[in-house]
């Protein structure tokens, strides 16, 4: 990667995911809300589609270049993108100059769209330069995080998500050995490797339980989706939330008390 330009002042092409988009709406709407509320203006491109992770992590390239064309068409005026997800950032950031590496009609916009692309907490610490929104939630809660491995170990994602939390009132963060502890879903593997998966699941699900957390905070869908589908099959509370559902959660609030 380059030395990116800041993002300051700059329009905000909103990347929302197919499970976000698919499964998880509301979250979606929570970005726009965060994003919106810090003076940050937002617009959808409306041709998104998948960026192609789960044909690329299986080895289909062909195909995953074919999905990977749609967004970069899509994204196209775009001049800031922001994804409400660690994984599907990494394959915008990572995988695209890759996977174009050697294209004369799209390696450099490949290459432009890599560069220009964050994920939502890390566009609001180190794009936007703001650890605070001025948020509480409405009562108090005990926080614990769980950070996702595409983003924590191919965008270094960790410190922003804490900065954001622990400047909400009524936060509180409770530190917890199993933050960096896969959940097992790893996208296909937790269907092609389901009783791997499954083994990774039960023992993250014991970490939940054991912890003091009344909520652990992820910033990808696809490890929520694992983690509470889990525990409600075991006749357990969900308690797995997205980052940007709790940083709204926290804002709503502190507009209705001004």
């Amino acid at each position: 990667m380059v030395e990116r330009e800041s993002p300051q002042g700059k329009r905000v092409s909103l990347f929302v995911t197919c499970m976000v988009d698919m499964l998880y709406p509301d979250t979606g709407m929570s970005v726009v809300d965060v994003l919106t509320h810090l003076g940050v203006e937002v617009d959808f491109p409306m041709g998104q589609t998948c960026c192609g992770q789960p044909a690329f992590n299986a080895g289909y390239r062909q195909e995953a270049r074919q999905v990977a064309i749609q967004f970069l068409k899509a994204f196209k005026d775009a001049a800031v993108i922001v994804t409400p997800s660690g994984s599907c950032g990494a394959m915008v950031r990572h995988e695209y100059p890759r996977l174009f590496a050697d294209d004369p009609l799209w390696g450099d916009e490949a290459r432009r769209l890599a560069n220009i692309t964050w994920e939502f907490t890390e566009f609001i610490v180190d794009g936007l330069g703001i650890t605070d929104l001025n948020g509480r939630l409405p009562t108090p809660q005990t926080i614990a995080f769980h950070d996702s491995c595409h983003g924590l170990r191919l965008l270094g994602l960790k410190q922003a998500s804490r900065a954001l939390v622990g400047n909400l009132e009524n936060a509180t963060i409770v530190e917890w050995d199993n933050s960096e502890t896969c959940c097992g879903f790893g996208g296909l593997f937790s269907v092609k490797m389901a009783d791997v998966s499954g083994a990774m699941l039960a023992k993250k699900i014991d970490h939940i339980e054991q912890s003091e957390a009344d909520a652990i905070i992820t910033g990808d869908v696809s490890c929520l989706t694992h983690m509470n589908n889990g525990l409600q099959k075991q006749g357990k509370r969900p308690r797995v939330k997205h980052i940007a559902d709790l940083l709204a959660e926290g804002i709503r609030d502190g507009k209705s008390v001004e």
